[in-house]
């Protein structure tokens, strides 16, 4: 039995007990991630692949050094997980048909890369590489070549010889755009893989257009869809889209006028004869000021945050970073635009955590730090710069 006086006797370790047991869990804070920065090794100073580790506490970005020896890795992406290893790819962007893709092992412990194996990537300029989620496939697009290739990932990581390789040049893939000197041929910009790995959708700078393809997974090769095109405004320059979370919005961001817009992405669910399908809305905005002379600019990436509330836009000549919210039926309506803190800002990224953007400014060697408003959507900083000659892509890893 419990008496009064016994009760009031207990009473503060009661009290302690309850506070233990509701108190909030104390997290560890996350390690410092990888970060590989590829860059421009035509420039004379960079000289392939560099590695540094990214705080998501603090913000802070370590210098970095380099990590592999390659000819001008101008985009990089990573394979799944297999049995603890990845791999990670290097598009080598020379202006040469004899252009390669390079298959790095990645050690998880470490971030050392080891060179495996080296492919041709079909075409001369590869700018661009994509992984199917499963592992299975990969495909490159191919600047100044005029061409895409697909590839098999073999069980070691490496790459396959091209699958299937599509001239751009033949007629069936649209007509140059008018802008001199930017679209007196055809130029894929981006091969960018559907979230259900299903298909792939082709962004074409020189003929202002879009193609999708259908995707087989286990072989990677490709057949195109009916309709193969979406045509866009005659020298917009369509570059890089990027997915809303619901599945079912296509962001666009075009290089050459300097503006966004909205696409409307629907598939059939026929596993005989699928087909991906794009309409665009016909609503467009300009990533740039508006007394900003368009002649003056080029954007150059668009990602959207997890929660799909905010899209995110680079201009290399204004040399900002451009913030939208994004309504409920999906028009844009520009809340932030901020210095990128260097010059040429080519891409940028979210950290794993997307509090922070890693933004590389190719033409003043640095990279910069933001930290990201989860709520407002809106950009603080830059808080750091670290130096880097030439960068030009940025992955997490």
């Amino acid at each position: 039995m419990i008496t009064r006086r016994r009760f009031f006797l207990l009473l503060p370790a009661y009290t302690a007990s309850a506070q233990s047991l509701f108190r909030k869990k104390q997290l560890a804070p996350p390690p410092p991630t990888r970060v590989f920065v590829g860059t421009d090794t035509a420039k004379g100073v960079s000289k392939g692949i560099y590695h540094c580790t990214f705080n998501s506490v603090t913000g802070q970005l370590t210098v970095p050094v380099l990590v592999a020896r390659t000819l001008r890795p101008s985009y990089l992406a990573l394979s799944p997980l297999r049995t603890g290893r990845r791999s990670l790819y290097a598009v080598n962007a020379v202006p040469d048909p004899s252009a390669t893709v390079t298959t790095f092992d990645l050690d998880p412990r470490t971030g050392v890369l080891t060179e495996k194996s080296k492919v041709t990537s079909a075409g001369a300029g590869p700018a661009y590489i994509s992984v199917d989620s499963t592992g299975h496939a990969a495909f490159v697009a191919n600047y100044f070549g005029g061409t895409i290739a697909s590839y098999k990932i073999q069980p070691d990581g490496t790459l396959s010889q091209p699958v299937d390789t599509f001239d751009y040049k033949e007629a069936r893939f649209g007509h140059h755009g008018p802008v001199p000197g930017r679209q007196d041929t055809t130029h894929p910009h981006s091969v960018m893989v559907s979230p259900d790995d299903r298909f792939l959708l082709v962004n074409d700078l020189g003929n202002d257009a879009l193609s999708v393809f259908h995707i087989d997974r286990m072989t990677a090769k490709l057949t195109p869809a009916e309709p193969l095109l979406t045509t866009l405004r005659p020298g917009s320059g369509p570059r890089h889209i990027a997915f809303h979370p619901n599945g079912r919005w296509i962001y666009l961001v075009n290089e050459l006028d300097s503006t966004l817009d909205h696409l409307l992405w629907t598939t059939t669910h026929s596993s005989a004869h699928p087909q991906g399908l794009l309409v665009n809305t016909n609503t467009t905005v300009k990533t740039i000021a508006p007394d900003f002379p368009v002649a003056k600019n080029t954007a150059s990436e668009v990602m959207i945050s997890p929660d799909g509330n905010f899209l995110y836009a680079s201009n290399r000549g204004e040399d900002t970073l451009v913030v939208f919210s994004i309504a409920d039926d999906g028009s844009l309506k520009e809340i932030q635009r901020i210095s990128c803190g260097g010059k040429t800002p080519r891409h940028f990224t979210f950290d794993p955590t997307f509090r922070w953007i890693l933004c590389g400014n190719q033409d003043s060697a640095s990279i910069t730090i933001f930290r990201r408003d989860e709520g407002t959507g809106k950009l603080m900083g830059p808080l750091q710069s670290a130096p880097v000659d030439s960068p030009l892509f940025l992955l997490f890893a």
